[in-house]
C-alpha cells in the first residue's frame, strides 16, 4: 500500500469565511432508480440559470446516459485520488470544495463511507463542514440509510445496510424533496438496464427490488418525510420542540441486541416528541468487558449519541434497583429494553430485568423482541471482580481462621455452647471477606470454618466424623450462613469502593466548578481545567486559547511536561487547527481524523470556541464512557467561565468606552457653547478695528487690542488643556527628575496677563529640591491654578507658591488671600465641567476643565491634590509628587 498523508486542512486564507452557515437540500427516495441524481442535477441546472454560482463537488455517475447527459454545463471539481490496498479509488475532494468556494455545491451519496486517508470517516461529516463553510448543499440519501429505520429496514428487505447517517442530519436539513415513483416502474426501469448492468439487475429484482419490498420501502420514506414536517410544525418560535411530557429511557450495554433498542427508542421519541436518556449503569462485572463486548458497548454509545439521547451514567450492583431509581428521580414514562437472550443456567435461574423493574416501578416496559442467535453469557460475569491470587489475603484468612479456632477452644474449654462457637466462626469469615481483597476468600474460609469446628468441637473429636444425626443439619446451615454473610461483607465493599469513586467523581467536578469561579484570567482558568483532566486521566494534557482565528499557542499542564510540546507533528497541530475552524472534536476515538495520536476537545462557550485541548490516547488507556462524559462536563464549565471572563472584559470596555463617548460629548458641547463668547468678541473687536479705526481715539483702540489680546490667552490656554488630556489619555505618564524652583517660575512667567495686577512670590527653603515629574503636565497644573487664583481673586491680592519635602514626596501650595471657596463648592471643584462662583459675570468663560485635569495628572504622577481654607482668609491647594534624590 502506498503511504498516505493526511491533508489535514485546506487553504484557510483562500476560502471566504461565510457569516451565516449553508443550507442542506436532500433528495430523498426509497430506493435506488427512482431519479433521485437526476432530480438534483436538474435542481442545479435551475439555480444556474438564476445566476447562483454552482459546482458539481461528486456525482455517483453509475453510466446512467440521462444522468451523464446532465452534467454537461455544470462545472466539475475534480476527485481525490487515493490508492488503498492496491484499489484506485476516487472520493470527493473536500479541501478543493473549500478553496472554490461556490454559492451551491453538489455532493452525491449522503450516507458512503470515505476511503481511509480522508479526513472524515463520514461523507456527512464532509457536508457538514461544507455548511460551516457558508455554502450551500444538494445531496441525495435512501430511506434505508436513516439510523433509526435500519432495523426496520432489514426486517422488511432481509438486508443489513452498512452505511448510515445520523437522523439529526436528515432532520437538520432547509428542504427534503421526495423523489417519487411507482414500485412498477422502477422494476421496468430496472429490467431495461436503466439502473444497473444485467447481471446486477436481475439479482436486485431476485431479492431486494420485489413489488412488496418496494411498495413497503415507499411508505417508510412517506411516513418518515411526513414525521420531518410535523416535527418541524411542533417546534415553537424559539426552536424548543414541544413535549409531550414523555420521558424514555434504555439502557446502554454490550448485548448484540441492544442497537436494535437504541433505534426503537428514537423512532418512539421522535413519534412523542419526548426526552430520550441512554442509561449507563457501570457494576463491577462492566469492568471487566473487554474484546467484542467492550467494542459493541463503544458502538452502542456512539449510536445513542447520534440518535440524540443523553447519555448518563450510575454506580451500582444492581442495576435493576439502579435503574428504577433513576427513572423515579428523572421523570422517565417508558421503559424500552431488549429480551433476554443468552442461555441460562438451569440452576441459577434468576428473574429476569424486566421483571424486576416491573416490581420496583409502574412504569410502561417496552420488551422490543431479540432476532439474534442465543450466546452465551461468559462466566466471567458470573465472579466478583477482584485482583489475581494473593498470598498476603491467603495469610490473612489463614490468620482469622487461626485467630477464631483459638478462641473458640477457649469456649470450649468454659463449657460454652455450640451455638456460640458457630458465631464466633461465623465472624471470622466476616473479618476475612472484610479484610481480603476478593469474595473467593470468604467461601474458602467458611468451607475451612464448617470443617474446623468439625474438627476440634463435634465427636469423636479430631476427626471429620460426625456421629451425632443433627450435625450435617448444623453443618449446612453454618455453611450457607457463612457464605451468605461474606457475600453480603464482599457487596458492602463493593458498594463502598463504587461509592468512593463517584464520589471522587462528584468531587472533581465540585472542585472544578469552584476553582473556576475563582479564576482571575483566562489562561489561569484554562489551566484549572487542563489540572482537573490531568487528575482524571493520570496524563499530560495540553490547551490554548482561542483568539479570534490567530495562531495557537499551546502550553502543557503539568508544567514539567513542556517537552511534550515539542513532540506535536505537524499532523497533530492540524486536527487542532480543524477543531478550532469547526468547533468539533477530532482526533483519535472520533470519526474526524481518527489515526491521529492525540484527541483535541473544544472548550465551548455559547458563542463559539474558546479555547482548545489535547490529550494523548497513544500508549494510554481509552477513555471509557463516564470518563468521556466527566471531561466533557469540565470542560464546558470552563468554556463558560471563560465566556463570563470575556464578557466581563467586554462589557468593562464598553463601559469605558460610553463614559469616553460621554465625555466627549459633554466637551464638545462645553467648548462649543464656550468658544463662541471670545470668538464673538475678536471677530467683533476686529470688525469694528478694520471699519472704525481712524475714528478711534488710542484708549479705545487700546481697550479693543487688550479685549482680543486676553480672548486669544484664553483660547490658548484652554487648548493646551485639551492637548494635555488628549495625550493622558493616549498614553503613560514619563516622569524624570526636575528642579522645582525652575518650574515654579517657569510657570509663572506663563500665567494670565492680569497676573501683574497681583503679587505673585516663589518661596523655596530648599533650592535644589527636585521632584520626579513630568514637567509639561505639571506646568499645566501650576498654571491652571495660578490662573484660577488670579480670575477668582480680586486685583492686588497675594499669591504665593511654595514647595517642601515631606518623607518620600515633596509638597507643592498654591495660596490666595482672596475670598475663599464654600465649603459646599469644595466637594465639587474636582468634578469635570463644574464652575464655582456661578453667579460671576465672567463664569462663561469657566470651562470647569482646568481643575478636573490637574487632579488627573497628580494623579497619574502618584500624588494627591487637595485643596482648604487658608489662614485667615484665602484659599490653598496642596499637591505632592514623588521626591527626587536622598534626603
Amino acid at each position: 500500500m502506498e503511504e498516505r498523508h493526511h491533508e489535514y486542512l485546506p487553504d484557510l486564507e483562500a476560502a471566504e469565511k461565510a457569516q451565516l452557515p449553508g443550507k442542506l437540500k436532500i433528495f430523498f427516495g426509497y430506493a435506488a432508480g427512482v431519479g433521485k441524481t437526476y432530480a438534483m442535477l436538474e435542481a442545479a441546472h435551475q439555480a444556474k440559470k438564476e445566476g447562483i454560482d454552482t459546482v458539481v463537488g461528486y456525482v455517483e455517475r453509475h453510466t446512467r446516459p440521462d444522468t451523464l447527459a446532465l452534467l454537461e454545463g455544470l462545472e466539475e471539481l475534480p476527485c481525490k485520488e487515493i490508492n488503498y490496498r492496491g484499489i484506485h479509488l476516487r472520493e470527493f475532494d473536500l479541501d478543493a470544495a473549500l478553496r472554490r468556494t461556490p454559492q451551491l455545491i453538489l455532493v452525491d451519496e449522503l450516507a458512503h463511507s470515505n476511503a481511509p486517508g480522508c479526513r472524515h470517516t463520514k461523507r456527512y461529516q464532509d457536508i457538514e463542514e461544507l455548511l460551516r463553510a457558508g455554502m450551500d448543499v444538494y445531496t441525495t440519501v435512501n430511506v434505508q440509510h436513516l439510523e433509526s429505520l435500519n432495523d426496520l429496514v432489514s426486517s422488511i428487505t432481509g438486508v443489513v445496510v452498512s452505511e448510515r447517517i445520523p437522523d439529526r442530519v436528515f432532520d437538520s436539513a432547509s428542504q427534503v424533496e421526495l423523489v417519487d415513483i411507482e414500485p412498477a416502474d422502477l422494476v421496468k426501469r430496472l429490467q431495461s438496464g436503466k439502473v444497473y448492468q444485467e447481471r446486477q439487475s436481475k439479482q436486485a429484482l431476485d431479492h431486494f427490488f420485489t413489488i412488496e419490498n418496494l411498495a413497503a420501502l415507499r411508505e417508510i420514506a412517506m411516513r418518515r418525510t411526513a414525521d420531518r414536517l410535523n416535527r418541524a410544525a411542533v417546534h415553537d418560535g424559539k426552536g424548543q420542540s414541544a413535549r409531550a411530557g414523555e420521558h424514555i429511557l434504555i439502557c446502554l450495554s454490550s448485548a448484540p441486541s441492544n442497537a436494535k433498542v437504541i433505534r426503537t427508542a428514537a423512532r418512539m421519541a421522535e413519534a412523542f416528541h419526548s426526552g430520550f436518556t441512554a442509561l449507563f449503569v457501570q457494576t463491577p462485572e462492566s469492568k471487566e468487558l473487554s474484546g467484542a463486548n467492550i467494542k459493541r458497548l463503544r458502538s452502542n454509545l456512539r449510536l445513542a449519541e447520534q440518535l440524540g439521547a443523553q447519555i448518563s451514567t450510575v454506580y451500582g450492583i444492581d442495576p435493576a434497583v439502579q435503574i428504577a431509581e433513576y427513572a423515579r428521580v428523572s421523570g422517565v414514562t417508558k421503559i424500552v429494553m431488549g429480551r433476554v437472550n443468552h442461555r441460562q443456567s438451569p440452576l441459577m435461574k434468576k428473574k429476569s430485568l424486566a421483571d424486576r423493574l416491573i416490581e420496583l416501578t409502574d412504569l410502561d416496559i417496552y420488551i422490543i423482541p431479540d432476532q439474534q442467535p442465543l450466546y452465551k453469557k461468559p462466566l466471567g460475569r458470573l465472579r466478583r471482580p477482584g485482583p489475581a491470587f494473593s498470598w498476603k489475603d491467603v495469610g490473612k484468612a489463614a490468620l482469622v481462621l487461626a485467630l477464631s479456632t483459638l478462641i473458640c477452644l477457649g469456649f470450649y474449654a468454659a463449657g460454652l455452647r455450640e451455638s456460640n462457637i458457630i458465631a464466633v466462626y461465623i465472624l471470622g469469615v466476616l473479618a476475612t471477606a472484610v479484610w481480603t481483597s476478593g469474595h473467593l476468600y470468604g467461601v474458602v474460609s467458611s468451607v475451612l470454618s464448617v470443617a474446623s469446628f468439625n474438627f476440634f468441637f463435634t465427636e469423636p473429636r479430631f476427626t471429620f466424623q460426625a456421629t451425632d444425626p443433627s450435625y450435617p443439619i448444623t453443618f449446612l446451615i453454618m455453611l450457607l450462613s457463612s457464605v451468605i454473610a461474606s457475600s453480603l461483607a464482599s457487596r458492602v465493599k463493593t458498594q463502598a469502593r463504587l461509592a468512593a469513586q463517584k464520589s471522587y467523581y462528584t468531587e472533581l467536578l465540585l472542585e472544578n466548578s469552584q476553582k473556576l469561579q475563582q479564576g482571575r484570567g483566562e489562561w489561569e482558568c484554562l489551566q484549572l481545567a487542563a489540572e482537573q483532566l490531568n487528575r482524571l486521566f493520570d496524563r499530560p494534557v495540553i490547551y490554548a486559547l482561542e483568539k479570534g482565528g490567530a495562531e495557537l499557542a499551546f502550553r502543557a499542564e503539568p508544567e514539567d511536561q513542556a517537552k511534550i510540546l515539542e513532540g506535536l507533528t505537524t499532523e497533530d497541530l492540524g486536527v487542532a487547527k480543524w477543531v478550532q475552524k469547526n468547533n468539533k472534536h477530532a482526533g483519535a476515538t472520533t470519526n474526524t481524523l481518527p489515526d491521529a495520536q492525540w484527541l483535541f476537545l473544544a472548550v465551548r462557550g455559547t458563542r463559539g470556541v474558546m479555547g482548545i485541548v489535547g490529550i494523548p490516547i497513544s500508549g494510554y488507556s481509552i477513555p471509557d464512557a463516564f470518563e468521556k462524559n466527566l471531561m466533557v462536563a469540565i470542560l464546558n464549565e470552563c468554556g463558560l467561565s471563560l465566556e463570563r471572563l470575556r464578557l466581563r472584559e467586554e462589557k468593562r470596555e464598553a463601559a469605558l468606552a460610553a463614559q469616553r463617548e460621554h465625555l466627549q460629548a459633554n466637551l464638545l458641547r462645553a467648548v462649543s457653547h464656550d468658544l463662541r463668547t471670545p470668538l464673538t468678541n475678536i471677530s467683533g473687536s476686529a470688525g469694528i478695528l478694520m471699519q472704525q479705526e481712524s475714528t478711534l481715539d488710542s484708549a479705545a483702540r487700546q481697550r479693543l487690542y487688550t479685549g482680543i489680546y486676553d480672548d486669544c490667552s484664553w483660547l490658548i490656554n484652554l487648548t493646551e488643556n485639551l492637548l494635555t488630556a488628549t495625550r493622558i489619555e493616549n498614553g503613560g505618564v514619563q516622569m524624570e527628575p526636575e528642579l522645582l524652583e525652575d518650574v515654579l517660575k517657569t510657570a509663572v512667567r506663563q500665567v494670565d496677563r492680569r497676573a501683574r495686577d497681583h503679587h505673585i512670590s516663589v518661596t523655596m527653603k530648599d533650592p535644589m529640591l527636585m521632584a520626579r515629574m513630568n514637567a509639561g503636565l505639571i506646568l499645566r497644573v501650576i498654571i491652571n491654578i495660578v490662573n484660577n487664583a488670579i480670575q477668582y481673586t480680586p486685583a492686588g491680592s497675594q499669591i504665593a507658591l511654595s514647595a517642601e519635602r515631606k518623607g518620600d514626596m515633596v509638597e507643592v501650595s498654591i495660596s490666595d488671600d482672596g475670598p475663599g471657596i464654600p465649603d459646599e463648592a469644595k466637594k465639587h471643584l474636582f468634578d469635570l465641567f463644574y464652575t464655582a462662583g456661578q453667579g460671576r459675570a465672567d463664569c462663561q468663560r469657566g470651562l470647569g476643565l482646568g481643575l478636573n485635569l490637574c487632579q488627573t495628572i497628580i494623579t497619574q504622577h502618584g500624588g494627591e491634590l487637595k485643596v482648604a481654607d487658608h489662614k485667615p482668609r484665602g484659599t490653598v491647594f496642596r499637591f505632592t509628587l514623588p521626591a527626587a534624590g536622598e534626603r
